[in-house]
């Protein structure tokens, strides 16, 4: 690429939208996935075990430091569904 590469100084002077706009919806995605955490009395914790993930690798994505996959987000959904239905089962003594 050409140092007066015109696209190149645009970019490097207004970043680049595209990029922004999937750093928001990442972090809206780990905010909400936090939101129902903390709704339904669970943590990063469960998640992780429910996703059979790393509870680190949870942590770094609800502080918005990983960019989610439609496949990721499809895991998040599923597990935030299996959280809200343990709350609704009874627990036997």
């Amino acid at each position: 690429m050409e140092e007066n590469d015109f696209v190149s100084i645009w970019l490097e002077e207004t970043g680049n939208p595209a990029i922004e706009k999937l750093a928001q919806l990442n972090l809206e995605v780990a905010n909400k996935t936090t939101e129902v955490l903390a709704e339904k009395g669970s943590t990063e914790y469960d998640l992780a075990f429910i996703l059979d993930i790393n509870p680190d690798e949870i942590k770094r994505w609800l502080i918005g430091r990983h960019v989610f996959s439609i496949k990721t987000i499809n895991e998040i959904a599923v597990a935030m569904t299996e959280i809200s239905q343990r709350e609704q089962q009874p627990e036997f003594q």
